[in-house]
């Protein structure tokens, strides 16, 4: 449990896991040799046939620094399965609450330099560029850390989810709300962009670190894989053209009380016009510059689509 030391901050580590048995010894090793901070893992386990709640629940008899959160619940997806971790875990006297896949590999500095980072920024929610890897031996870095915009926000996340690093204060604040909105989540597709607009849209100062102090395995399983690569491109432009994005956005928007903003209501009740003035928003809606361009052309492709 966390350690009450005013000189090493103590750090929740929320991990979900599903079928991951075979990656999950290297990537609780590196979590737990952090280096600089005391580290709790709360794991929550969807309903797996490949024995991951029984390593966990091996491995929390061993080591006092595992709670497997209760098993045999099914979950359906990682968003679900981390907005529980948000809900039920107790981060009594923690500094940081963290987020973690079960696949990666952390590099031992981690932590440390997501909490300098909060501190010297006076920040509540961290990101980070990471490096991705495949069996194959390929690697690539992955830089997310370009400038924020004014509603970026509403549709994109800050980067990776297993990069992320919030305050105590800030995730006692979302448990609060998700634990009042447990239905009204469940259409939510990516908890890491509702965990950024949440903190976005009240306020918190958000910093994304142009440095990747995680190795961000990819593989067949990954639910969301990193966005590199034709493929990735495909697929990422069929969510768009489907309209999945923007119904996100909407549905991200509502649940974070910017219904009746005026930004907002400028664009979500769909139509050919309201597309296209979207379209000339880009700028303020992505970082990237790139991703700019692409959501321009998307907003006017769903705008001859009839997305509403």
């Amino acid at each position: 449990m966390p350690s009450l030391s005013n000189d090493v901050p103590s750090i929740a580590v929320c991990l979900a896991a599903f079928n991951g048995v075979r990656y999950l010894q290297q990537q609780v090793d590196s979590i737990l040799n952090q280096t600089g901070v005391n580290v709790t893992i709360f794991a929550s386990i969807d309903r797996s046939m490949d024995g991951t709640e029984a390593w966990f629940l091996n491995l929390q008899a061993l080591d006092s620094r595992i709670v497997v959160l209760p098993t045999g619940e099914t979950f359906g997806g990682a968003a679900q399965n981390f907005f529980r971790l948000l809900r039920d875990c107790d981060f009594s006297g923690f500094d940081y609450v963290a987020f973690a896949d079960q696949d990666d590999i952390w590099l031992p500095g981690k932590l440390t330099r997501a909490k300098d980072s909060l501190i010297e920024n006076g920040a509540d929610g961290y990101s980070s560029d990471v490096v991705a890897f495949w069996e194959s031996g390929k690697s690539l870095y992955i830089k997310k850390s370009f400038a924020q915009r004014k509603w970026d926000y509403l549709f994109e996340s800050a980067g990776p989810g297993c990069t992320f690093v919030i305050s105590c204060k800030l995730a006692v604040e979302m448990q609060r709300v998700l634990q009042q909105k447990i239905g009204e989540l469940a259409q939510i597709g990516l908890h890491d962009w509702f965990i950024y607009a949440y903190a976005r849209a009240r306020g918190y100062q958000w910093v994304i670190d142009g440095y990747a102090s995680l190795m961000y395995r990819q593989h067949a399983k990954n639910q969301v894989g990193v966005n590199a690569g034709w493929v990735a491109f495909v697929w990422r432009a069929r969510q768009v053209l489907s309209g999945w994005g923007l119904n996100q956005a909407r549905l991200i928007a509502g649940q974070i009380g910017l219904h009746n903003d005026v930004f907002v209501r400028s664009w979500v009740g769909g139509g050919r016009w309201r597309m296209l003035r979207l379209a000339f928003q880009a700028a303020n809606c992505r970082r990237r510059s790139r991703d700019q361009w692409l959501f321009a052309l998307s907003c006017v492709a769903l705008a001859f689509v009839g997305w509403k």
